[in-house]
């Protein structure tokens, strides 16, 4: 199979999605001829905001290239959105968990059936002060790394400034119409890692050429220079306890 056929679920969703999508924002898309027209392939997406998901499925809707999201699994349990996450062929993620590994093997076997694998690097809403993204997890390497299949790079912005990460509803602010600004860049090239043993180093540093890459699109999508490192959230949060003992002690 070449590419997957949209269905009657991402239909149904597109249109339960697309009218609030297109009234409440503008729209900013570049770089859709980086999306592959036929072919298993990976989007690996920045995540500053709960809406952009949304964001970028419309983008990547509107290539006929729909996307297959790896998606927490306590989604799945809810009536109606898990619904649609089966009914739209999403992949559950178990964390923690021995089966967290299936997610992996489902991500590998779709693109082998020549289905697109969305993956959010980050893992979780970014915690980066300036709203860059910071570290990546490592399934997004680990799944090109096993099917050598072209990983593009999406960056987004705008579903950020309407609603940003961690605000409480008071703090939505959905007019003046924000712009959604999606921009796909071109497959990163990580053929020098595909003779490598699938190491911890290695998928770290698979994960960080990565996660250039994704930044590197954002930095054009915002027109400004980004962090010379990515926000890490671990160290900041030791050094914030480190420095908040250590002013205890004074």
């Amino acid at each position: 199979m070449s590419r997957r056929r949209i269905g009657f679920w991402y239909r149904l969703a597109a249109v339960i999605a697309k009218p609030p999508l297109v009234v409440l924002f503008k729209r900013d898309w570049r770089g859709m001829e980086h999306i592959p027209a036929d072919g298993g392939f990976i989007t690996a997406v920045n995540h500053n905001s709960y809406v952009d998901p949304l964001s970028y499925g419309h983008f990547q809707y509107n290539t006929g290239r729909v996307p297959r999201f790896l998606a927490k699994a306590a989604l799945f349990r809810a009536p109606f959105v898990g619904m649609m996450l089966r009914g739209t062929g999403q992949i559950p993620v178990y964390r923690e968990t021995t089966d967290a590994l299936n997610a992996f093997r489902a991500a590998v076997a779709a693109i082998e059936d020549g289905e697109c694998v969305a993956f959010y690097p980050e893992g979780t809403l970014t915690r980066d002060p300036g709203m860059w993204p910071m570290n990546g997890k490592t399934g997004a390497a680990r799944v090109a790394l096993m099917t050598r299949a072209p990983v593009i790079p999406v960056a987004q912005w705008g579903a950020n400034l309407a609603m940003p990460p961690y605000a409480k509803e008071n703090k939505y602010r959905f007019f003046p119409r924000k712009t959604l600004q999606v921009q796909a860049g071109p497959p990163v090239d990580l053929s020098r890692f595909y003779d490598s043993e699938p190491t911890p180093e290695v998928l770290r540093e698979v994960t960080e050429v990565i996660m250039a890459a994704i930044t590197e699109q954002l930095a054009i999508v915002r027109g400004e220079k980004a962090p010379a490192e990515p926000y890490d959230h671990r160290k900041a949060r030791a050094n914030q306890r480190r420095e908040a003992e250590e002013k205890g002690s004074q």
